[in-house]
């Protein structure tokens, strides 16, 4: 299985992200690490969230958080919009949208894993949101009609599906004319090598399923998406990759991969990003 077998990395992802939502569910069994503070990555999960979003939501959302930003921030959200989160795993994203758009608006969540979508419901249940729906499908097809939606978001996710394109086409389907995309993800300043991008670990640790920001460009003009605008938030350097490496399943790594010779490779050219674009 290779990372161009689109049905074969769906299921590696949808595994990987399956053991998170359980060890979230669950955080006296199976701890907070990805999440600690102390890992460097300042930029990733929860510590995109200010204190007061932090306050509004359930524990379990806030440890479900492995994003790469916080898309909420620059989506500009009103009250009355429809709101659909691609891939939203926990439920931050969804439930601190749905806050913004009440009492008229709606947010919804997409998510193929079974174990995150039961894990978001939860959650939303556990924060009293009541104008929220998770929805259980892949991002591919996005199971809501056409031009139903005012605003998509999305919080590194994008880098996960093989078949960007689709993605993007699909998610310029489902937008109402005049409609945006906010999205948090991995940009890369220079194209990895072919065999990083062999590496199923590297695709699971949102690395080597980045575009390069001119790709980027490029698949949202495709797609027909107007008024692209790409800020990178964050440079990972060696400290931050370090932390990564050591996260990441040995299962998923090739044996002989040297880590160090690797992330001298990765310093300074894998960013998380914020991504805007409008449907004409």
């Amino acid at each position: 299985m290779t990372p161009n077998d689109a049905d074969g990395l769906r299921s590696v992802v949808r595994e990987h992200y399956g053991r998170a939502a359980r060890e979230a569910g669950n955080p006296s069994c199976c701890g907070d690490q990805g999440n600690d503070p102390s890992n460097g990555l300042e930029a990733f999960g929860r510590s995109a969230y200010d204190a007061a979003d932090q306050e509004l939501l359930p524990e379990a959302a806030l440890v479900a958080s492995l994003g790469c930003g916080n898309p909420t921030v620059r989506a500009e959200l009103r009250p009355g919009e429809v709101v659909l989160d691609l891939g939203s795993g926990g439920g931050i994203d969804v439930l601190l949208s749905a806050r913004r758009v009440a009492p008229t608006g709606t947010a919804y969540g997409l998510d193929m894993t079974p174990e995150m979508h039961k894990l978001a419901q939860r959650n939303q249940a556990d924060a009293g949101v009541t104008n929220a729906e998770f929805l259980l499908g892949t991002i591919e097809h996005i199971p809501l009609p056409d031009a139903s939606v005012d605003v998509i978001i999305s919080n590194c996710v994008l880098n996960l599906a093989a078949d960007k394109g689709t993605v993007l086409a699909e998610a310029f389907r489902v937008l109402r004319p005049g409609g945006r995309l906010a999205i948090s993800d991995i940009v890369l300043s220079r194209p990895l090598p072919p065999r990083l991008t062999a590496i199923m670990g590297l695709w699971t640790g949102c690395i080597a399923g980045a575009l390069p920001e001119a790709e980027f460009r490029g698949e949202l003009s495709a797609a027909g998406f107007e008024h692209v605008d790409i800020q990178p938030t964050n440079t990972m350097h060696r400290t931050d990759l370090e932390s990564m490496a050591s996260q990441l399943d040995p299962a998923l790594l090739p044996p002989d991969i040297d880590v160090s010779s690797t992330i001298d490779e990765l310093d300074g050219i894998v960013m998380s990003a914020s991504i805007r674009a409008t449907k004409p």
